[in-house]
């Protein structure tokens, strides 16, 4: 335990990992500081001398899922792919990231409901999307230019869609797979429902 005392990059990254899953089980306002502590491994002092009190908390866990999914995005190198298969690769991955990242959903339900207001203190979080919008605006306008998308996409709005897509089907399956009778995380569901968001995106892309 000394040796972890004197290394505070893992000390962050074991408090992190432990608010993560606090938080997305609990929300902000049940999120407790004393068993992020006892999870991590800490004491609740290094966790305020690290983090400052526990909104300072929830915005350092909500810029790392952000910079996680930004940064797995970037292993995908997009900009290498035909724009249609760029574009294919995105709704895959989006739809594969919040299957296996299911508090990333939780997260960002949570900070909806607080309107927004620990992000919009953040320093970090515009400049990490910035180079995502970028590649995305060069694949739409490669693809305009070869003819075969449309002139004029917002990639900023056409991300919004392609994530809202999976976003609110996955946010609200219990409710869903009642109202409609069906088991919208079966196996059989969530392959038919990837075909059907690419087929929607690129249907739209379309020239």
């Amino acid at each position: 335990m000394a040796n972890n005392r004197r290394d505070p990059e893992r000390n962050q990254e074991r408090i992190l990992r432990a608010a993560t899953g606090e938080f997305a089980r609990y929300g902000l306002g049940g999120a407790r500081v004393d068993r992020i502590a006892e999870r991590a491994g800490a004491n609740k002092r290094m966790l305020y001398y690290y983090f400052g009190n526990k909104e300072d908390l929830f915005l350092a866990v909500l810029e790392a899922e952000y910079a996680r999914i930004r940064a797995a995005e970037q292993k995908l190198r997009l900009a290498d792919l035909d724009p249609e298969q760029g574009i294919r690769r995105l709704v895959e991955f989006t739809w594969d990231y919040y299957l296996a990242h299911p508090e990333f959903l939780t997260l960002l339900n949570s900070e909806n409901l607080h309107k927004g207001r620990h992000l919009k203190r953040s320093r970090n979080v515009a400049a990490m999307h910035s180079p995502f919008v970028a590649t995305l605006r060069e694949i739409l306008e490669r693809g305009a230019r070869a003819g075969r998308f449309r002139n004029g996409i917002d990639p900023v709005q056409l991300y919004i869609s392609i994530a809202g897509l999976g976003y609110f089907y996955l946010s609200n399956r219990h409710t869903l797979s009642t109202i409609f009778e069906r088991d919208l995380l079966s196996g059989r569901s969530k392959a038919e429902r990837l075909k059907h968001m690419t087929a929607l995106v690129l249907g739209f892309l379309s020239k």
